[in-house]
C-alpha cells in the first residue's frame, strides 16, 4: 500500500521523531510506514490523517488501482 506520510511530513517541516512524539509511536515506526514495510493499524491511519487534516484515501492508497466487479 502505498502513501504520502513522508511527503505530508516534510511538508510541514518534521522529523519523524517529531511526528512520531505526536501521534504516540516511535521514530521506528514512522519510518516503516513511510518505507511500506508497516501498514498502520485503522486507529493509527485516522490518527495520521486528523494530524495531517486530509482523509485516509488521500494519504494511503492500493498499489493496483483496479475494482472488482
Amino acid at each position: 500500500m502505498r502513501n504520502r506520510v513522508r511527503e505530508l511530513r516534510s511538508a510541514r517541516g518534521l522529523s519523524q521523531g517529531q511526528l512520531g512524539v505526536a501521534l504516540g509511536v516511535s521514530r521506528q515506526t514512522v519510518n516503516a510506514i513511510e518505507t511500506e514495510r508497516y501498514t498502520p493499524s485503522l486507529p493509527l491511519a485516522f490518527a495520521l490523517g486528523r494530524f495531517f487534516e486530509v482523509r485516509i484515501e488521500e494519504m494511503f492508497h492500493v498499489d493496483d488501482d483496479s475494482r472488482d466487479g
